[in-house]
Parts: C-alpha cells; sequence; structure tokens
C-alpha cells in the first residue's frame, strides 16, 4: 500500500512539472486545469469570508508571525524559521514554533502536563509537545520532519504541533510562557491572526510551475502577495534581481524585500555526529538520496561542491524511509564503490539505522545569508522585539483588502 502511494505521489509530481509525456498524462493535466478553476474560486471565497468577518479570527494576546509561501514546498522555509526563532530568543523574545507537524503520527494517548499549580492538563487541551525549549520530548515520526528538526537545533525555543494551532498558541502562551508565536507555513491558515506575514519566493521558480493546485504549485495566485509584510527572496546569488523584484511590486508595493541566500556550510555524518568542512566533498564518489520537494536542486548543490553524483534516489516528499529500502540502497552503493551516501539534513531526521554500515552516511547542512536588505532585516527583528501593541496584532490581511 505504502509503495503504491508513494508511486502515485511520484506520477501526480511527473504530470504537474512536465515530465510526464503521453495520452494519459495530457488527459490528466487537462482534468486538473477544470479542478484548479475551481480551487482558485474556494480560495478567494476562503479570503473573503475571513475579510467580510463572516467567520473570526482567534486572538491570543500575544505577538503572532507567519511564515509561509504561496507555492506549495521549496522555498527554504525552514532555515528561515530557524534563524529568525534564534535571533528573537537571542534578543530576549519567548519563541514558540507553532507546526501541523504535516504527516506526523498520532500519540496513543496526549501527553501528561501538569500547568503551573499542578493540576493535569486535560487531554482535549494538549498539543504534541515536541520541545519545551529544555528539552526534546518527541521523536519526528510523532513530531513531523520540520518540528523535530527545528526543536533538536534550538535550544530555548518551544515547538508545538496541533492541526488546530489556535489550540497549539493558546497552550504555549499560557504553559510556555511564550510572548512570541512563529505560524510556521502560516500564510494560509487564517483562524489564528497573525499581524505580521513573512511570504517566501523561491527566485528559482518564483510561482512554482504557474498554475494553481492541482495542477501546479501554486497555493494562492500572485496577487495574493499583497498580503504580505516582509518578501524574502530564496535562494539567491550574486546576480541581480531587478526584474524579479519589479514583478513582485505590481502585486506588493511596500513589503520590504529582503534578498537572502541557502547555502550548505558543513556535512555531518549521520550516526557519530562528526562534522566535516565542504571541501571534504571534492572529488567524492557519492551517492544522493532524498524525499524532498525538489531533490534536484540538492544534487546541484552536492555537484557545486565538487562532489561526484553517481547515484541518484528520489522519494515523495516527507517519506518515512524502512530500514530495508535503505539497505538495498546501501547495497546498490557498495556494488558501485561509492565512498559516500549524502542526503539532506530533513531526511537525515527520518532515516533507520542500517543492520551493518559499509558505506558512511552524511548529510549537508544548510544555513541562511542576508544578501540584500540587511537594514529591513534589522528593521523587522526590532519591531518584533519592540512590538508596539502586542495584544493589537496589526492585520495587514484585513488592512489589504478592505477596498
Amino acid at each position: 500500500m505504502k509503495e503504491t502511494l508513494a508511486e502515485l505521489e511520484r506520477w501526480a509530481a511527473d504530470v504537474i512539472f512536465g515530465r510526464a509525456r503521453g495520452f494519459r498524462a495530457g488527459m490528466t493535466r487537462l482534468a486538473m486545469s477544470l479542478l484548479a478553476v475551481v480551487f482558485r474560486g474556494l480560495v478567494a471565497l476562503r479570503l473573503m469570508i475571513f475579510r467580510k468577518r463572516w467567520k473570526q479570527q482567534a486572538h491570543l494576546g500575544t505577538q503572532v508571525i507567519s511564515i509561509g509561501n504561496i507555492t506549495v514546498g521549496g522555498t527554504g522555509k525552514t532555515p528561515v524559521t530557524e534563524m529568525l526563532a534564534r535571533t528573537l530568543r537571542d534578543r530576549g523574545r519567548q519563541v514558540a514554533i507553532l507546526s501541523r507537524g504535516y504527516k506526523s503520527r498520532r500519540l496513543k494517548e496526549p501527553q501528561k502536563w501538569k500547568d503551573r499549580d499542578g493540576r493535569v492538563v486535560p487531554g482535549e487541551e494538549m498539543p504534541k509537545v515536541v520541545s519545551d525549549g529544555r528539552a526534546l520530548l518527541l521523536d519526528s515520526k510523532f513530531a513531523g520532519d520540520e518540528p523535530f528538526m527545528l526543536a533538536r537545533n534550538l535550544d530555548g525555543v518551544s515547538v508545538v504541533v496541533d492541526k488546530d494551532r489556535v489550540k497549539g498558541g493558546r497552550f504555549a502562551v499560557k504553559h510556555l510562557s511564550a510572548d512570541t508565536l512563529i505560524l510556521d507555513d502560516g500564510l494560509q491558515y487564517l483562524k489564528l491572526a497573525h499581524g505580521n506575514d513573512i511570504v517566501l519566493i523561491d527566485r528559482t521558480a518564483p510561482y512554482g510551475t504557474g498554475h494553481l493546485l492541482p495542477r501546479g504549485t501554486l497555493r494562492e495566485p500572485p496577487s495574493n502577495l499583497i498580503r504580505a509584510s516582509y518578501i524574502l527572496l530564496t535562494k539567491c546569488d550574486n546576480s541581480p534581481n531587478d526584474a524579479l523584484i519589479e514583478e513582485i511590486r505590481r502585486h506588493n508595493r511596500h513589503a520590504p524585500i529582503i534578498e537572502c541566500a541557502h547555502g550548505p556550510r558543513y556535512v555531518e555524518e549521520l550516526f557519530t555526529a562528526k562534522r566535516q568542512g565542504l571541501e571534504f566533498l571534492r572529488d567524492k564518489w557519492v551517492a544522493a538520496i532524498s524525499g524532498i520537494a525538489v531533490p534536484e536542486s540538492f544534487e546541484r548543490s552536492l555537484e557545486s561542491l565538487g562532489a561526484r553524483v553517481e547515484i541518484r534516489k528520489h522519494f515523495p516528499d516527507h517519506y518515512r524511509f524502512n530500514r530495508q529500502e535503505i539497505e538495498g540502497f546501501l547495497n546498490r552503493c557498495v556494488e558501485r564503490d561509492m565512498e559516500l551516501v549524502v542526503t539532506t539534513e530533513k531526511d537525515a531526521v527520518r532515516f533507520p539505522r542500517p543492520k551493518e554500515l559499509e558505506v558512511p552516511i552524511w548529510f549537508l547542512r544548510i544555513e541562511v545569508e542576508i544578501l540584500r536588505g540587511k537594514e529591513d532585516w534589522e528593521e523587522m527583528i526590532d519591531r518584533f522585539c519592540h512590538p508596539h501593541a502586542p495584544g493589537d496584532p496589526i492585520l495587514r490581511f484585513r488592512d489589504a483588502y478592505a477596498s
């Protein structure tokens, strides 16, 4: 069953990205295009419902910052979330990250938690607490890939998982003393009022495939960038982005645009935590394995560092590897005389330990660097650290659509 679902997911991705050819693929794209028209109408209707206040947003009496995008996956959101949370923590904010925990498993029973008076918090009020800022409390299976990764890398930052992020936010404020909530993947989450929307745009594919779901990878039309308080262009290099910025300005004239690069920093051996500089990869024969939205970007990074990527194995995004699959892949690597297996940090949290490790497994650590717009970044951080009115979120969403 798992293999069948994975094959269907791969087929859908091939259709969306144009890799699948032939009559069946063409008819599937046509059907998806018709459904995309319906999807566009539903997106507009949902925004109108909240804009007209036919459905109320929850206000938690504290600062809420959303980090999101208008496309599905691949914009480098997790490293940006980590950098923002770390910066705010270092400047004195009590930060909690709220995530839905995509593809995480449900706990058999809620975690036990006592309030300040020693009373047990009822199970229906309990989200999944991945980290309380002091210790990791769940593994990646129950936390989800990104929440676990963030919790592991961020001491002093709480990470809370629940599909109902209003519930998760209430818990973080009441029981974890959070005064700043970061709403992970929050642009489309309208149930919780967020005064600041940081929207990420991948400069290499600003609008994904250019089509709305399910025909393409757009969650919303580009015109909805008007809701952004700040825009981060991700995966930039030293080349100018003037044309793209001019295009974005047609949708949002006011939001500061910050250009940043997502770059590798080091490699770490998966089961020993041994680290090496990036030069370690030069001229090594490498097998790349990943289950992410855009594996080609990861593989290009390896090649740019001098690795000889001989074997490439792709799985669907967030795919949970099993030991048999990994051992079969490692046997293939041994037969082909590979020196290293390299995966992504996100995939590393799902990697089962094989019985025999004849080829060492490493992951590539990616971090964010601000290239242009550092003053806007600092102004943004100052604003978040000293909010004018923490109890009154600045509803740019409301204001942008008031007319």
